[in-house]
């Protein structure tokens, strides 16, 4: 694509009646859409958002959060993603930090920094042309968090040009239907994949936001996958995990009939007995699946690798459009089979990270390989090259892990817990070795009697839920190797959790019953009593997702994600689905 007004130029010109956007509740055509983006657009301009401008926006998953975002674009500005699920601290941090100039977002303001306006506000104004203001190619397009080893989020600057080499070069890779597809956008506006997403309404696709009730609860996912007929849908291996079992039975009419459902995989690394469950629903032709790996530097998706029952799990081959290094310490290329680091250069490699010039020198770096002096992205992401030209990933080479699809850095959250005025000293270890599955676990050593479950709300109210321990375990003091640093393999795993003994403990009725064996089977514990607490036995938010699926299969009725978290005790979900068992069949 030859300059930042393609994205949007290729949005004016799809049919009016075309169907656009499904989301919350509402159903758009191109037409449709485009007057609201318009008559938003235009209300932006007004107060002064155009060129290099952020405007932060915090609104839930609905029609409003797409318009805001492409409004936005149309207004010459870039947009900042604010989930306004996440703690008022930390939305507070991303306004400030970016010096958004403008803030969209309902309820009330959390800074005081820049001025704030209502979505309604923006929408209720006269009618508009949709006129996109014209920009240069390495203008602002959108701002994004990740985390900081430092304890801070960065912000990641993605320019217009970027963000349209990525829809050239995913139809150059045949990565995403042809167009005219019906793409479910399932991640988080927050979520560099969600970029992808809204690059494909742009290009002509109908698209579907997922709800957050829906997303969460793989039954549904499956049902809407098939009453819609989508073509594409984005997950991470944690969510396409549980996702699996029931895509097979709802996609069975599409044998012979409807080309299959594209996965788009990514987010973090795939296990192998994932990608064989994933590769026998290839090799019954209801879906194909890519594994797509990139870091959030170098615009969403850098490497492709599609899923075959032949290969073992791989992230493919670099995309068209970016140039793949794999290099040593003295940045030499290594050999097939040899291990090194992945740098990426070329048109989607990010501007840089917002107001912080010392870090944007120390990541992205001259790439000595290129002719006209661009620069390339150190990753950080280790890999080996394959004699067959594909990558294996290896992991990280510093703190950073992957947590449902979310960069974390392990220190940002290792700073959260030393907030707590109880907590002296921190570390934060990622563990596959769990009795409930890999997960967080925060190490902490207290100066005075500190209940962990205080420790715990006080992190909640500073991270994302996805980045809050599954586990914190309170130890005297921190092993240490010889050279006086934290010996990380000497931090002993948490001990399976116990629940209390409580008075009147037997399981009463079948549902309770019933209930009792799907919490021992998706906690891997044996004595359940009703007074038990999901989350104090270990549970967390993906077992909730498999607690709802089981539900599901057991007993016929949807029960969503969220009502474990209203009812963590046994008692009193079994009780919800009693009520929800005793509701007449519509």
């Amino acid at each position: 694509m030859s300059n930042p007004e393609d994205l949007l130029a290729r949005l004016a010109l799809v049919p009016a009646d075309r169907p656009a956007l499904a989301a919350g509740g509402r159903a758009l055509t191109f037409g449709e859409l485009r007057a609201e983006i318009a008559t938003v657009a235009a209300g932006l301009a007004e107060r002064g958002v155009g060129p290099e401008r952020v405007v932060a926006i915090s609104l839930p998953r609905g029609a409003e959060l797409v318009i805001a975002m492409l409004a936005t674009l149309a207004a010459g500005g870039a947009y900042l993603p604010v989930d306004p699920a996440l703690p008022e601290q930390r939305r507070r941090y991303l306004i400030e930090d970016a010096r958004a100039d403008l803030v969209v977002q309902e309820g009330e303001p959390v800074t005081s920094v820049a001025p704030h306006l209502a979505f309604g506000d923006l929408a209720a104004g006269p009618a508009a042309e949709f006129a996109p203001v014209p920009v240069r190619p390495g203008t602002l397009a959108y701002v994004i968090y990740t985390s900081g080893s430092t304890g801070k989020p960065k912000g990641v600057e993605i320019s217009r040009r970027s963000a349209a080499t990525l829809l050239a070069n995913l139809e150059a890779a045949g990565v995403a239907s042809g167009p005219g597809a019906r793409v479910g956008w399932n991640a988080s506006a927050s979520f560099d994949a969600s970029v992808q997403q809204w690059v494909r309404l742009c290009r002509g696709d109908t698209v579907v936001l997922l709800d957050d009730t829906t997303r969460a609860d793989p039954v549904l996912v499956a049902d809407l996958v098939r009453d819609l007929r989508l073509t594409d849908l984005d997950l991470t291996p944690a969510l396409a995990d549980p996702l699996v079992a029931h895509l097979g039975e709802a996609l069975a009419d599409r044998l012979g009939g409807d080309e299959p459902l594209t996965l788009l995989i990514g987010g973090e690394q795939i296990s192998p007995s994932l990608w064989r469950r994933i590769t026998d629903l290839v090799d019954q032709g209801v879906v194909r699946a890519v594994n797509l790996y990139g870091p959030t530097e170098t615009t969403v998706d850098a490497t492709a690798g599609w899923l075959t029952a032949d290969h073992h799990p791989h992230i493919g081959s670099v995309l068209p459009g970016l140039s793949l290094y794999v290099l040593d310490d003295k940045l030499n290329g290594v050999g097939v089979g040899e291990v090194g680091e992945i740098y990426l250069g070329g048109a989607r490699v990010a501007r840089g990270y917002r107001n912080r010039p010392g870090l944007t020198s120390e990541r992205f770096v001259a790439d000595h390989l290129a002719a006209d002096g661009s620069r390339m992205y150190r990753t950080g992401d280790l890999a080996r090259r394959c004699a067959d030209g594909h990558l294996d990933y290896l992991g990280r080479r510093d703190g950073q892990v992957k947590v449902h699809g979310y960069r974390i850095e392990l220190g940002e959250i290792e700073s959260a817990l030393t907030t707590h005025p109880g907590v002296a000293e921190a570390a934060v270890l990622y563990r596959d070795d769990l009795p409930t599955g890999p997960g967080l676990v925060g190490y902490v050593r207290t100066d005075q009697e500190s209940d962990m479950d205080s420790v715990r709300a006080h992190v909640a109210t500073q991270l994302p839920t996805y980045m809050v321990p599954a586990h914190l375990v309170a130890v005297p003091s921190f092993p240490r190797t010889v050279n006086g640093k934290l010996d990380r393999a000497a931090l002993p795993a948490p001990a399976a959790p116990v629940a209390a003994p409580t008075a009147g403990g037997e399981l009463a009725g079948p549902v309770e019953r019933l209930i009792g064996d799907v919490w021992s089977f998706v906690l891997r514990k044996d004595a359940i009593s009703p007074e038990d607490n999901f989350f104090k036995l270990g549970g967390h938010s993906l077992l909730a997702i498999k607690l709802a699926a089981k539900v599901r299969a057991e007993l016929g009725v949807t029960m969503p994600v969220k009502a474990v978290y209203r009812n963590p005790r046994l008692r009193d979900l079994a009780g919800h689905i009693e009520s929800l068992l005793a509701q007449p069949v519509a």
